[in-house]
Formats: structure tokens, C-alpha cells, sequence
């Protein structure tokens, strides 16, 4: 937080009102008793004027905090429980039921790596996520922290500020629609308002079936996807049955296909070569961001051109999804899927 610089305030001490004192001019120097009586009277003037200074530079400084931290501590004097969560994907979730966090981090970069569901006006930026800023956490009303094990090192910058762990991940070889349910069941629990993680929990599963018939009516022939995420124009991730696409697909009658087994955060790194694999029935999919000189680096490869995506190849690209989000992630991945231009192969 940037300090806070005060201008001095012009005096509005009474001192300039003081009405001359009638003295006798014989003698010319003052008396001792008359002398002590000025300085006192000089010194409880300059007292009043330094408590009028201290007071309005109080005033000003409140003036002067950010909106957000004013908004969140308005709601603080309500029943609503105040959650700060440094996870994006509780983030999300909880803003997708309709608990929105009064903060979390990276705010600035939020619609570049999740953009749906938007953020509340007054959500705090707590900076970076893996290191929030402890002077704005000091200033807010918090009642409980949610984050994961990724993020429990910071948990000393919130003192005595309860701290839950709550983890959208699979918690076997493949990711299932349990392993996204059952974390928003416990936020649920962790505000104290269950039935409205259930009732997002029913929302959602009507969400993505919607999407999934909008999909079947555009694309009846399109059955299988492959998803990628490129790192450069060479190198990507390819997202496997352990990441949040296999339940997603699922639950809209798709098949994932995949080229091996991934690690803990749900890919498998590959080469642009490796993509040759997949076979002709395969819908490649390709995950934003993509920075538009990786872009220009694709489709300027040699490789890629033999590929043959988006000519003799079926091939989409998607809106950022928080690949590592929660139940929110799978109705956004869902609906953007619907919404999907797919170009090129005999699938279309």
C-alpha cells in the first residue's frame, strides 16, 4: 500500500483573533507576572490547535483508504461471513454461489486466466497470490481464510484469523465429478450456508448439460477432444484423465484423449510433434492465453502445417478456463465449449 503523504492545513488556530492586551506603557518592561500569564495562555492556544491538527489528519487518512477495504469493512457489520481466499479456484466458486470473497490475489490478471465468473467491484487485491500483501490483510475485517496446501505457508500473515483448506483436484489417476462436488459441499459447510452450495452444485449440472445439447445440436459428429495449452510454439501441456476436463467431458457425453499420463497438476508435457498421434476423429483443442507471437511462431511451423489443424484436422480455440479452478471451472469450460468455433476435418 502506498503511503499516505498529508499537506499541512492552513492554521485555524484562534490566535490571529486574539485581541490586543491594554497595557500600561510605564514601565516599559514587563512584569514577571504578566509574563507568565502570556505563556500560558499562549501554550493552551498552540494545545488546541495541535488536537485540531492531529484530529483532521486522523480524518484524512481514513478518507484516503481504498474503496474496496472501506466496502469490506461495511459488510463486515453484517451476518455474512468475511472470506478471503488467496485460491482462485475458491475464489470462483464462491463467487459462482453467491459468496464472493471480500479478497483475493493477482486481481489484475484474474480475467486473463479465469475471466468467468467476473469479481465483485469491491474485491480487494491482496497482490501476489503465493505472497500476499500483510498490510492490506491488516486492514480487513476477516473472519476465515480458504485457501490449500499451496498457499499455507502465508497463513501467519492473517494472525489469528482461522485458516480451512479446501482442494479441487482428483484424487485418483482420473479426476472424477465427486472430486468437485464434495470440496464445494464443504465451502458450503465452511460459510455456513449449505444449501446454497448444494442448490450450485444442482445449477450447475443443468448448466453443463444445457451446454452439452447446445454442443451435440452444432456439432452431432464431434465426439472426442484433445486439450492443449501451448508454452511456446513448440511446446505445450496436454491436459489428462486427472485434470478437470475428463469430468467436464463426461458430463457432456465427450471422450478426453490423451497421450499419457500426467502428473499432479492434471498434464503431460508434449512437443508439437507428438500431436501426430491423435487420430483424425480427434478435435484438437487449444486453451488461451496465446500470446500473438507464439501465434505467428505456429503458424509459420513446418510442423504445424503438415498437422494439417484447421484444414484436414479438426481444431478450436477456447477463452481462458482456470485449468486448476473447481466446480465453477468445469460449467465455464462447459459453456465456452458450447459456444466453441470448430474449423477444419470430416467430423464437422
Amino acid at each position: 500500500m502506498p503511503p499516505i503523504l498529508y499537506t499541512e492545513q492552513s492554521s485555524k488556530c484562534p490566535i490571529a483573533k486574539l485581541k490586543p492586551v491594554s497595557v500600561t506603557p510605564v514601565p516599559t518592561v514587563p512584569t514577571v507576572p504578566t509574563l507568565k500569564w502570556f505563556a500560558l495562555s499562549l501554550c493552551l492556544v498552540l494545545t488546541a490547535c495541535n488536537n485540531q491538527t492531529s484530529t483532521q489528519k486522523t480524518t484524512d487518512q481514513l478518507d484516503e483508504l481504498p474503496s474496496s477495504i472501506t466496502s469490506a469493512a461495511e459488510n463486515s457489520h453484517s451476518d455474512r461471513m468475511n472470506i478471503v481466499s488467496p485460491d482462485w479456484g475458491n475464489a470462483a466458486t464462491l463467487t459462482a454461489m453467491g459468496h464472493a470473497p471480500i479478497a483475493t490475489g493477482d486481481i489484475r490478471v484474474w480475467d486473463r486466466w479465469v475471466r468467468s465468473p467476473k469479481l465483485p467491484s469491491s474485491t480487494v487485491d491482496l497482490g501476489i497470490r503465493y505472497q500476499p500483501n500483510a498490510e492490506l490483510i491488516a486492514q480487513l475485517p476477516v473472519d476465515m481464510v480458504i485457501d490449500n496446501y499451496f498457499y499455507e505457508h502465508a497463513r501467519n500473515l492473517y494472525g489469528d484469523v482461522p485458516a480451512e483448506s479446501v482442494m479441487f483436484a482428483a484424487k485418483g489417476e482420473t479426476a472424477t465429478w465427486a472430486d468437485y462436488t464434495e470440496p464445494t459441499r464443504e465451502l458450503g459447510v465452511l460459510i455456513d450456508n449449505p444449501k446454497m452450495a448444494e442448490d450450485y452444485i444442482v445449477q450447475s449440472q443443468k448448466d453443463i448439460q444445457l451446454a452439452s445439447q447446445q454442443l451435440q445440436q452444432r456439432y452431432p459428429r464431434v465426439k472426442k477432444f484433445a486439450v492443449v495449452q501451448f508454452a511456446d510454439a513448440n511446446n505445450m501441456r496436454m491436459y489428462v484423465a486427472n485434470s478437470l476436463f475428463q469430468p467436464a467431458l463426461e458430463q457432456m457425453g465427450r471422450e478426453l484423449v490423451v497421450l499419457g499420463k500426467g502428473n499432479n497438476w492434471g498434464f503431460v508435457p508434449i512437443r508439437m510433434g507428438d500431436l501426430a498421434q491423435l487420430d483424425d476423429e480427434t478435435c484438437l483443442l487449444i486453451i488461451d492465453p496465446l500470446s500473438p507471437i507464439t501465434r505467428a511462431e505456429i503458424d509459420d511451423s513446418l510442423i504445424w502445417q503438415r498437422l494439417g489443424y484447421g484444414n484436414t484436422r479438426c481444431v478450436g480455440e477456447l477463452p481462458p478456463v482456470w485449468i486448476y479452478g473447481g466446480m465453477s471451472s468445469l460449467v465455464s469450460l462447459a459453456n465456452k465449449l458450447s459456444e466453441v468455433s470448430l474449423k477444419g476435418g470430416d467430423v464437422l
